[in-house]
């Protein structure tokens, strides 16, 4: 048989040529696609929903009559971390 790369003589069983190297048959098993990496801006919404969760807590913190506003606080922290945690779930998959 005749190496189809560079037109070495090898053996009929042959896997690979033994002069340059390359496979005399194509591959049983093509390796796996790598995942699509496209989704680099998860940080930034991250951000966004924290920023958007303290200016919350700031505003209703400033209004008139918050006389709650110890609740408002936790659920807020509560929200954020909840955010935080969904995050990192979502990053490790």
């Amino acid at each position: 048989m005749q190496c189809r790369n560079c037109g070495a003589t090898i053996a009929d069983k042959a896997l690979i040529c033994y002069k340059c190297g390359t496979a005399t048959t194509e591959a049983k098993y093509q390796p796996a696609p790598l995942p699509d990496r496209s989704r680099r801006s998860g940080l930034m919404p991250t951000l966004i929903a924290l920023v958007l969760l303290a200016l919350s807590v700031i505003w209703i913190e400033r209004t008139p009559g918050a006389s709650h506003s110890q609740n408002v606080v936790y659920v807020t922290v509560a929200a954020a971390v909840i955010i935080v945690a969904i995050r990192a779930y979502a990053r490790r998959r």
